[in-house]
């Protein structure tokens, strides 16, 4: 637990999921970019999580992509992978995952329509009881009461909860509820939000940016880390129109970025799949382009 709680206070890059040209998953294509990202040390990896399409691929594509990200990553970075949809699904995907190797669970938002806020805090109470090892509950809602979040964080076998709400006046409500809990509040909005989620008193963040430029996510948490939040926002200057472009059309737009953006750095990983916008128009593109080449060249010359 303790070495799952410690990974969650680093960067917790998502993958996106690559494509061959008929549409089905690339195993070779997603094993490398695994393998490159362990290689830059990128603390824990959420396989199959929303930057990696999770709710567009089949069940079987789901285990795929858990299979070959704990394969590739070899015990460099540790794998959380993503289980989500139904609880009975989600338990079952989760206990595929464990028999890979897979370090830990991530809990997907319940997106049920029709779910109770509480009920939906239960859906991630029953998956921690189920799993047999640490589960990251991964809120997408400011629905839930100060109560459920207590719960969440006091569950032994929750390492911690990916906060993904921009309600910073709750996250500050509950993380003064959870002092006595030994949880790991995670900012779930990326880069952009972190310093803010840090003066509040969250670790960490989650990062779509990482399978792009994982040199800036460190450099970003290290600064977080250091306290030194001037220069957390410096660096986080130069990606900040990248993030502003993945939160385009509803944030449909948010894998579109992130593969287009490997497509120009050379790493060809095939379109996002529908409900996702498929590509990005030629002034995004263009917006996309220069913000790339502004890091790359800044990447080289550190």
């Amino acid at each position: 637990m303790e070495k799952i709680r410690k990974a969650l206070t680093g960067i917790s890059g998502v993958p996106v999921t690559p494509y061959k040209a008929d549409g089905s998953v690339d195993i070779a294509k997603l094993s490398a970019l695994i393998t490159r990202l362990a290689h830059a040390r990128v603390h824990n990896l959420m396989a199959a999580g929303n930057t990696g399409e999770f709710f567009t691929l089949t069940m079987d594509e789901v285990r795929a992509v858990h299979t070959a990200t704990i394969k590739a990553a070899d015990g460099k970075s540790l794998v959380s992978a993503a289980v989500g949809r139904s609880l009975t699904e989600a338990k079952a995907l989760a206990r595929d995952a464990i028999a890979e190797g897979a370090d830990a669970i991530m809990g997907h938002h319940p997106m049920d329509p029709f779910a109770g806020p509480s009920y939906q805090a239960r859906y991630f109470l029953e998956l921690a009881d189920a799993s047999t090892v640490p589960v990251i509950a991964y809120v997408r809602s400011d629905t839930f009461s100060v109560a459920d979040f207590r719960k969440l964080a006091l569950h032994p076998n929750i390492a911690g909860i990916k906060f993904a709400s921009g309600n910073l006046m709750l996250l500050a409500e509950v993380i003064r509820a959870t002092r006595d809990a030994p949880a790991i509040w995670v900012c779930g909005l990326a880069e952009g939000w972190a310093p803010a989620f840090y003066a509040m008193g969250a670790r960490g963040f989650t990062s779509g940016l990482v399978n792009v430029f994982p040199e800036r996510s460190h450099a970003i948490h290290q600064a977080l880390e250091t306290g030194d939040y001037a220069a957390a926002r410096a660096l986080i200057d130069d990606i900040a129109g990248f993030e502003a472009l993945r939160t385009k059309y509803l944030n449909g737009a948010n894998v579109t970025v992130v593969k287009e953006a490997l497509g120009m750095l050379g790493t060809e990983v095939g379109p996002v799949r529908v409900p996702g916008v498929e590509s990005l128009t030629e002034a995004e593109r263009a917006d996309l382009r220069a913000i790339v080449d502004n890091v790359a060249e800044k990447s080289r010359a550190a």
